[in-house]
């Protein structure tokens, strides 16, 4: 079948990637689509999808949530999408593409959006049975049914953006997963050495083995051809049953050079300035196939964007020109933020480099500066918050010194700047390259008034996201300085924040959800059941004032049971495959030999499978919703009480051994370990409280990571705070020093009930004395010399929480009406859910993850439509 153009001129786009759907998008802004008839030739079996988001459909996305195609966006612009039909050949003489299914289709303009394919090294067996590529969702189906079926180890070749992406996957689906980097280091397009290491050092702490510095030889086969191992280039061999190449991209080109198209030595369709063939004024190139006019084929999806912009604009005659993009990029790779932006490497001439290196935390930053005070680039791993300010600032002289700007919050000289430091010409989103001024504009001049509206309006942080935040900032501060008043409720059921709910709370002595609901929430959410925002936030305040406002303190009684998230409600932490863990609390991390032989009765008897945790204490994995009282039962009867790991609550303090055993120990760490744990357990907080002690000014217990932290002095203590070590590590800030053990108690309880009661939900203490106005000097003003004369009744709040202290496991099993709760179908309260399976590894137990096989959740976006 045969279609050629009529009277209606037609596009043809080939490729229906993230490039191909913003073309599509460009066209409709420019009224094109209205006077064109558009046609899409697409490869994969479903429209476009966010390949940046690849990896996340292991945690749980479907290819729905992946997709970026709004089906009711092509029937309204008439775009003619097919789907799974690729074109197969172009006649340029008689402008017609031809598709595997057989149709033929005329064009006035064909653009060709076919992207790339994975670069394969060409070494023996490299297509062996147990070999994949990591660019598709059909290839992770591939890669997740081999791992569920066949593979206990995997290995990826490539350590670059993908490769790490990759290697997260193969752990997730767990697997032990090795990567291989030819490179000396990992990421080396993006980081430096010092970058490289501080990744490498993060990644391995993770339980991945890197293999760097060398290169992949040969994929090693048994009898059957499958993968049992490959040999690499340092005569090393590395057993593997699977292998993942993801060793760099090359565009795909054969189209092109099937039809005559020039073509770059390296590859990539050669165009002009306006994304035009060199060859064929008809025809147009965008994305990875395409070899730009500066010579570079462009592997990040802003540049993308901006070709498809540009090709949309010259088809409709508009003035715009690609001549080459800002390669900056920020991601959360293996849950590692890695960012790099501007002359990263530092070759510009006489530039001078500005390092700050912590390789304990993960931590490296590196600007690169100008003679003149230029920032001309920069390197951040480990904590990338600084990145959109930064991107925006390079090319200009920042208004602080820059050895301030890699210095980690909280740090002496430290200092951040805010986004009202940027001039209007800074870019803030480079995907669609929209600056600070165009974001105010859209307050001041479109009426925007909320990040979704600017979105709409000026696409920003609608590409990769890494501008969101610094989107946010600049939305709330131009309302501001404009008189608007900014919304910062809780939720839509409260227009007050958690700290004055906190308040509200406390000085109305209001001990139920409903009751300040109906009192104090807004007017249209009176009277209804609240939302999953302000219900467990609200419970977490009313918990931590329980015995003050007359309230229980147990979370599972009455109204309280139905204001807690999932694992509050069963007083544990839900696991991946649907079965949970139990952690009882090991004060200080000392336990008794026969404590031991407890835990490990129970985890034989019940099919457990255990881990010694950073925190020092002992996890078990693997309970099924109805064997949780059973559990808890013989633990408690053996003296264990709940380690709170379910909860927003205290978690533990950790110790080394101290003065009793450690020749350098100057105080008894464990003993203040154990004090300060059995005293603020079942504290709840707005987020999780983690805390150690050391003996030392070796700081073993690692006490800076710390939400509060103690190291031992020969004169008594000295107390750290705002410490962190997760996701965004902080060094925690010097509070005061040289306490006695009276002095140290009693500012904990001040600075723990002063966080309590200011900081919003889901905050932890390092961001909240990061953004608290004052910071470190008001909070110590506040709980050192009481400087709002509260430190009393904060005393009081502690000392009440104390007293009334009871273990929430004891409490449960010791009432038959609460462990109604505790089976997995209320219909059916004797049967197990059958999708809580396990199968063996090392000796201990695994989660089966059948959810996660191709039969159990939709793959098809259009298919769900």
């Amino acid at each position: 079948m045969t279609a050629t153009p009529g009277p209606t001129p037609t596009i043809v786009l080939v490729g229906h990637g993230m490039v191909g759907q913003r073309f599509l998008e460009a066209l409709a802004e420019r009224g094109l689509t209205a006077t064109h008839r558009v046609v899409v030739l697409c490869e994969e079996p479903r429209p476009a999808y966010d390949r940046v988001a690849l990896t996340s459909y292991f945690s749980g996305k479907t290819a729905e949530d992946l997709s970026l195609t709004d089906l009711e966006f092509i029937r309204e612009h008439g775009i003619e999408l097919r789907v799974g039909d690729p074109a197969l050949s172009v006649d340029r003489a008689a402008r017609t593409v031809t598709a595997r299914s057989g149709l033929v289709v005329g064009y006035d303009v064909l653009v060709l959006a076919t992207g790339s394919y994975p670069f394969v090294p060409p070494v023996p067996n490299k297509d062996a049975e147990g070999c994949f590529v990591y660019r598709t969702i059909d290839d992770l189906l591939a890669i997740e049914e081999y791992a569920r079926t066949r593979a206990t180890t995997g290995a990826v070749v490539g350590g670059g953006l993908l490769g790490l992406e990759a290697a997260g996957a193969l752990k997730g689906l767990g697997l032990n997963a090795h990567i291989v980097e030819f490179a000396p280091r990992l990421m080396p397009v993006q980081v430096d050495d010092g970058g490289g290491a501080a990744l490498l050092r993060t990644i391995e702490e993770m339980g991945l083995s890197v293999h760097t510095g060398v290169g992949t030889q040969e994929i090693v086969t048994d009898e059957a051809g499958a993968v049992t191992g490959m040999k690499l280039s340092d005569g090393s061999e590395l057993a593997t049953d699977m292998v993942v190449f993801s060793a760099g991209v090359r565009p795909r080109d054969q189209l092109a050079r099937d039809c005559g198209l020039t073509v770059g030595e390296r590859g990539g369709i050669t165009v002009d300035e306006r994304c035009r063939t060199v060859s064929d004024p008809h025809v147009f190139a965008i994305g990875e196939c395409a070899l730009a006019a500066d010579g570079r084929v462009y592997g990040l999806v802003a540049p993308g964007y901006e070709q498809a912009e540009t090709a949309a604009a010259t088809i409709a005659a508009d003035e715009a020109s690609f001549t080459g993009a800002d390669l900056s990029t920020k991601l959360k790779l293996l849950g590692v933020d890695v960012a790099s932006f501007g002359d990263a490497h530092g070759t510009t001439e006489d530039c001078l480099d500005v390092v700050y290196s912590d390789s304990r935390s993960g931590l490296y930053k590196k600007l690169v500066i100008g003679r003149d005070g230029t920032l001309l680039g920069g390197i951040l791993v480990g904590d990338a918050d600084a990145y959109g300010t930064l991107r925006a600032l390079t090319g200009s002289v920042p208004p602080i010194a820059p050895e301030s700007l890699v210095l980690p919050a909280g740090a002496s000289g430290g200092a951040q700047l805010g986004p009202s430091a940027l001039p209007d010409e800074a870019i803030i989103c480079s995907c669609h390259n929209v600056s600070k001024g165009a974001i105010r504009g859209a307050v001041t001049e479109h009426s925007c008034t909320t990040v979704p509206e600017v979105k709409k309006c000026t696409k920003a942080g609608t590409g990769c996201g890494s501008c969101v935040k610094v989107l946010g900032q600049l939305v709330t501060a131009e309302l501001e300085a404009s008189g608007v008043e900014v919304d910062k409720g809780l939720c839509g059921c409260f227009g007050q924040t958690r700290e004055e709910l906190y308040e509200i709370v406390l000085a109305l002595r209001v001990n139920t959800y409903q009751d300040l609901l109906d009192r104090y929430g807004r007017e249209d959410a009176r009277g209804g059941d609240g939302c999953d925002v302000c219900k467990p936030a609200v419970a977490s305040i009313i918990a931590s004032l329980a015995p003050t406002i007359g309230a229980s303190g147990y979370v599972l009684d009455g109204e309280q049971a139905a204001l807690q998230e999932t694992n509050d409600h069963f007083l544990a932490n839900l696991q991946k495959n649907g079965s949970y863990s139990v952690v009882p609390r090991i004060p200080g991390g000392e336990i008794t030999p026969e404590g031991l032989i407890v835990i490990g009765e129970i985890a034989r008897d019940f099919g457990l499978y255990t881990k010694i945790t950073g925190g020092q204490r002992i996890d078990m994995f693997g309970a099924r919703v109805e064997q949780l009282p059973l559990i808890w039962t013989r633990l408690v009867d053996a003296g264990f009480e709940s380690g709170h790991a379910y909860g927003k609550s205290l978690r533990t303090v950790k110790s080394c051994v101290g003065q009793t055993w450690c020749r350098y120990g100057v105080q008894d760490s464990v003993r203040m370990a154990i004090d300060l744990e059995l005293r603020y357990r079942g504290l709840r907080s707005p987020h999780k409280l983690k805390s150690a002690v050391s003996g030392c000014a070796r700081e073993c217990a690692e006490a800076q990571s710390k939400d509060f932290g103690v190291i031992a002095t020969s004169n008594g203590w000295n107390l750290y705070v705002g410490g962190n070590g997760g996701a965004t590590p902080r060094h925690a800030d010097l509070l005061a020093q040289d306490l006695s053990d009276a002095e140290l108690v009693r500012l904990i309880d001040r600075f723990l009930m002063f966080y309590i009661r200011t900081a919003d939900r889901l905050e932890r203490t390092s961001t909240w004395l990061d953004r608290i106005p004052g910071g470190l000097d008001h909070v110590r003003d506040v709980v050192v010399e009481d400087s709002l004369g509260i430190c009393e009744e904060l005393e009081s709040l502690m000392k009440d929480h104390v007293a009334h202290y009871a273990d929430e496991w004891a409490t449960t099993i010791n009432d038959p009406e609460k462990l109604a709760r505790f089976v997995s179908f209320v219909n059916a309260p004797d049967t197990p859910d059958p999708v809580v399976g396990f199968v063996p590894e090392r000796d201990q137990i695994k989660p089966d993850l059948p959810l996660l096989s191709i039969g159990h959740r939709p793959l098809e976006g259009s298919a769900q439509r």
